[in-house]
């Protein structure tokens, strides 16, 4: 959530933030605004909306600049509009500041400025800490850089911030916890952002910061980092792992449906270098170094939030099947706050697609607190979860841009497929025909999606006679239940449907009570071990008139038979059958929503990446 944006240098600096603030609009914002060296005065325009308002405010403004700052906000103190927007002035008008995260003392710091005659033009968190870091200069007389320091001590919160100074015109001041950073590097200039997607086509030369990193960058100079308590800190540039192609449509009319499509490659991708077919070998190399603790762990605890969640439900099907270890699933809001115990032989897998959900970093600095092992599944590279723990796999499913989570859910199944099966035959509780079953289902799986994706039109068609539903149950059983939760999420995310799902077996204790001839109830029925249970929950629906959208396995004729809609799948291993029967749930869920008019990509009041609890 929130996008941040900067650049110094010799370009015009005005449409590449702009450029910027549009590729960071996946992450969720609700105003935006920009703040221009002009001058030797800053310049500042905001408001409340889209990056597209900004511009139309800014059409007859002056923006000649070679820096600036730009961000997108999302409300998390004050409510959306145009004076809670970023960025934020100190009382001279001499700093401007935008920033990503929460000051949790704001309010004690806040009164604290109050009393000294600091006066508020806005609700924000963020403008406390601009009036603090004046006041630290103005009192203990310190250069900018080191009056960031002692502000940023005095601060309890995360914050990605970048600071914008009339007295240095060629400078910004940048400092991160808990919050991503990353500075691109480019030919005696810089740039900056809240991922590296504002700096793609610029510049492939990224520095990940650490947190309690502040950093001044001037294109007159090389780059300075320091530590808020240490010293002076040498740089480390890494190559920035993103093309332009991936953080474009490509001819698809939104991000979702593109990112759909893109599931079978996305799979391949993450099983590239993990899996040899020839060979019949699983190995994992990011994990290779703590196998021997999760080959002797007493438990898994998986901690995620959404979608990540679902995924992790998922897990717990393969890991308790295939490894034979117990698996916890823990909401990781929830994980933190109920004072969970945690063995030091216990190990802590941490799934998360932008690497920087709070929540989920909260869990895991609890889990290394008790000295437990912690295995981090994400997507991004150099992300704050990849660097807190001990190893871990990345997916590599490539940049997701849309807000509701598809091809990161299934190749995250995916890795966690592979880590199952790689311990489960390391630990011996596989034969070695199932293992090699095992591998050839999944070299096949890619395709089998394919064959689903040729169903789009078929599917549109079904999704044509629900786009005025007010409610849709989800049903499945066994490793399909997670899917039925995350068809349902789906739907709540991008349509506004109010959904749930459910355990097909769970219907008769109370949800059967809302089923009647208005309800869809989408169940997921394929061949598997519960089929004819499924088959038996299908009835109980079907007696009370409810409305049928099954997912069944290419020639089912008893649940088609019994089916309102049918859509078809290709027959994969039970274990495996959640990566095929999610596609059409995935692509029902895009297409109601397309045909009620909502904003696919950008649905109302979510963020991609929840970097605040």
């Amino acid at each position: 959530m929130c996008g941040i944006v900067a650049y110094t240098g010799h370009k015009e600096v005005y449409p590449i933030l702009i450029s910027g603030l549009h590729r960071l609009e996946y992450r969720g914002y609700d105003s935006a605004g920009v703040a221009l060296m002009t001058q030797r005065n800053i310049s500042l325009y905001k408001t409340k909306g889209k990056v597209s308002d900004l511009e139309n405010y800014c059409a007859d403004k002056n923006t000649k600049a070679h820096v600036g700052i730009g961000h997108t906000r999302w409300a998390t103190h004050g409510e959306p509009n145009t004076q809670n927007a970023h960025p934020h002035l100190s009382t001279d008008g001499k700093l401007a500041l935008i920033h990503n995260g929460i000051i949790e003392n704001y309010m004690t710091l806040k009164t604290g400025l109050i009393n000294k005659g600091y006066h508020f033009q806005s609700n924000t968190d963020t403008e406390v800490l601009v009036h603090l870091i004046q006041e630290v200069a103005k009192t203990e007389n310190l250069p900018l850089i080191e009056a960031v320091q002692m502000a940023l001590g005095l601060v309890l919160g995360t914050y990605a911030i970048v600071i914008l100074d009339v007295e240095a015109p060629d400078q910004l001041i940048v400092a991160k916890k808990g919050s991503p950073l990353l500075i691109g590097v480019g030919e005696n200039e810089y740039y900056i952002g809240s991922d590296g997607a504002p700096m793609v086509g610029y510049t492939n030369q990224v520095i990940y910061l650490e947190d309690e990193d502040v950093a001044l960058l001037d294109p007159n100079q090389p780059l300075q980092i320091f530590n808020i308590k240490d010293g002076k800190k040498m740089p480390s540039v890494e190559k920035l792992e993103m093309q332009l192609e991936q953080i474009e449509k490509g001819g698809f009319e939104h991000f979702m449906l593109k990112e759909i499509y893109e599931q079978p490659r996305a799979i391949k991708d993450s099983m590239r270098g993990r899996i040899n077919v020839k060979k019949d070998v699983v190995a994992l190399g990011g994990i290779i170094e703590y196998e021997h603790k999760m080959l002797n762990a007493e438990r898994y605890i998986i901690a995620a939030c959404g979608t990540s969640w679902h995924a992790g439900l998922v897990g717990e099907y393969l890991f308790e099947t295939l490894v034979r270890i117990p698996v916890e699933v823990e909401y990781a809001s929830e994980f933190r706050y109920r004072d969970p115990i945690i063995k030091d032989n216990d190990v802590l897998i941490a799934i998360s697609q932008s690497g920087e959900t709070a929540d989920t970093l909260a869990a895991i600095e609890l889990a290394k607190q008790k000295n437990a092992t912690v295995i981090g599944i994400c997507n991004v590279v150099g992300s704050s979860i990849a660097r807190a723990t001990h190893a871990g796999s990345y997916i590599h499913a490539g940049p997701e841009i849309g807000v509701a989570s598809t091809k990161a859910f299934t190749s995250q199944v995916t890795v966690l497929f592979l880590m199952a099966l790689s311990l489960a035959q390391k630990k011996g509780e596989i034969s070695r025909s199932a293992y090699h079953h095992y591998i050839s289902e999944l070299e096949t799986i890619s395709d089998k999606i394919e064959k689903v994706l040729e169903k789009d039109e078929e599917i549109k068609q079904i999704a044509s006679r629900f786009v005025n539903s007010t409610n849709a149950i989800y049903l499945g059983r066994g490793i399909n239940f997670p899917v039925a939760l995350e068809g349902a999420l789906k739907l709540k995310e991008i349509s506004y449907i109010h959904a749930e799902g459910y355990p097909a077996a769970e219907m008769k204790h109370g949800p059967i009570a809302l089923i009647d001839e208005n309800m869809p109830v989408f169940v997921v029925a394929t061949a598997q071990e519960t089929y004819e249970k499924v088959v038996s929950n299908i009835q109980e629906v079907k007696t009370r008139k409810g409305i049928i959208i099954s997912i069944v396995t290419e020639g089912d004729t008893i649940v088609k038979g019994m089916s309102d809609y049918c859509i078809e799948v290709p027959k994969t291993d039970e274990l495996l059958s959640p990566l095929i029967s999610v596609i059409p749930l995935q692509l029902l869920a895009y297409h109601i929503a397309v045909a009620r008019g909502c904003d696919v990509d950008k649905p109302r009041n979510l963020a991609k990446s929840v970097s605040v609890e």
